[in-house]
């Protein structure tokens, strides 16, 4: 815990999440519901905590306010720990009022906040991607190294490697060249790891690799300063290649599951990959958990259902229905005779009662949930989300676009928003 004392966390909260609509449409990015009972900024903080790392700030400027409900709810600290999350949104100052206009920019602008904490190190972090690491293991290696930037990468095969930033680095993990989201592919076969490296991997298959930036940084504290003493507003598009041969730049390979939930598609198909037997990325594990609020909630209850790979959150109520590979979140309700595949639900932030039932039927509004005799097959249902009975939805055959009664259909995924009604024999 002493060497922890050196390190601060930063967790980028992103900016609009605009790939990610409409699941950003009422939130930031961290906040969005994952695996039936989390959020996504669980992930990182869950990391820092496991790694020993408790002085967190959390950088976020969108919709914040179910973030910092959600952070409120979930992490306390003791008094003798010296630990804390603290958000930090865009502020008016004597020298700006604008936004953040880069992960850069965000990260200069809280370099007051980040001086008031003793500290080394800063370890600088995506909110939006799922994996387990023990960040000690890099700083750890940084401090080993000498390194002024280390890196984390993760090594992909040549044919998978299309819209990543890629490093050229030396056998000692040396970075010596960095290129953004490369296409030509003799500059991608230029960028391969050495057969030396290659024979480090556990993945020995016959093709090659590259490594590929994760968006995640360890930086020496006067370095950081120093890196961000101009105007430059991104860290892997300019920072980053601005400091090769000026600073020691190494890379850290983690070859654990790493998922980029930066759009829709990669949202559901993360989702979804909890629904297998065995899951690439594991909740079950107890040496690492992964932490969000304690809502108290009562088991599900699940009524005369044939379920198949199914993830099912507390306080569900499933009644004589058919799920096949479904994430189901929290306080879900499904009536009678409806069949879901395919489908990311996220629940819902209260039970109604049967007078506030009543009410919104006879305002002409289904209940909360998904009501009975309904089909709905690749979708995502939104938090607080009203289907009617007789709802019959997929995204098969129809184009990408925005749809009646708050359906979106991106990335191929038919997306019923937040708090959307759809009427009782309503198809799609």
């Amino acid at each position: 815990m002493a060497e922890s004392k050196k390190v601060l966390s930063v967790i980028m909260g992103g900016g609009r999440g605009t790939r990610l609509f409409p699941l950003t449409k009422e939130r930031c990015k961290p906040a969005v519901p994952l695996a039936g009972k989390y959020r996504l900024v669980d992930i990182p903080i869950s990391n820092c905590l496991n790694s020993g790392y408790n002085r967190i700030f959390l950088l976020s400027q969108f919709l914040t306010a179910s973030l910092h409900r959600h952070i409120q709810k979930s992490f306390h600290f003791d008094p003798f720990g010296a630990g804390f999350i603290d958000i930090l949104s865009a502020e008016q100052t004597e020298k700006s009022n604008a936004w953040y206009e880069g992960t850069a920019d965000a990260v200069r602008r809280n370099l007051v906040h980040f001086r008031r904490h003793n500290h080394d190190y800063v370890l600088i972090l995506s909110g939006d991607q799922l994996y387990r690491m023990d960040f000690g293991k890099i700083v750890d290696q940084h401090i080993a190294t000498g390194a002024d930037v280390t890196i984390a990468a993760i090594p992909f095969p040549i044919s998978k490697v299309e819209g990543l930033g890629l490093m050229r680095v030396a056998d000692d993990l040396a970075i010596t060249e960095f290129v953004e989201k490369p296409k030509d592919p003799a500059i991608i076969q230029g960028l391969a790891i050495s057969e030396k490296l290659e024979a480090r991997l556990a993945d020995q298959s016959n093709e090659k690799h590259c490594l590929a930036s994760m968006g995640i940084y360890v930086f020496s504290r006067e370095v950081l300063r120093e890196a961000l003493d101009n105007s430059m507003k991104d860290f892997g598009k300019e920072v980053i290649p601005a400091l090769l041969g000026k600073k020691k730049l190494f890379s850290y390979i983690f070859e654990g599951y790493w998922e980029d939930i930066g759009t829709v598609k990669a949202f559901f198909d993360a989702n979804l990959a909890l629904a297998q037997p065995l899951p690439p990325f594991n909740f079950f594990d107890r040496s690492a958990p992964i932490y969000t609020h304690p809502r108290y909630l009562p088991a599900s209850k699940v009524n005369k259902c044939n379920i198949d790979h199914v993830v099912l959150g507390d306080g569900c109520l499933v009644t004589d229905s058919s799920l096949k590979h479904c994430v189901i979140g929290i306080r879900s309700i499904l009536g009678e005779n409806s069949n879901l595949e395919d489908v990311v639900m996220m629940g819902a932030d209260y039970y109604q009662t049967a007078a506030e039932v009543l009410a919104d039927q006879a305002a002409g509004l289904p209940a909360i949930g998904v009501g009975r005799n309904c089909r709905i097959t690749r979708a995502i249902i939104d938090k607080n989300a009203r289907i009617g009975d007789g709802v019959s939805l997929s995204p098969e055959g129809k184009p990408d676009g925005d749809y009646a009664h708050g359906i979106v259909i991106r990335d191929g995924i038919l997306c019923v928003t937040k708090s959307a009604a759809i009427p009782s024999g309503f198809a799609l």
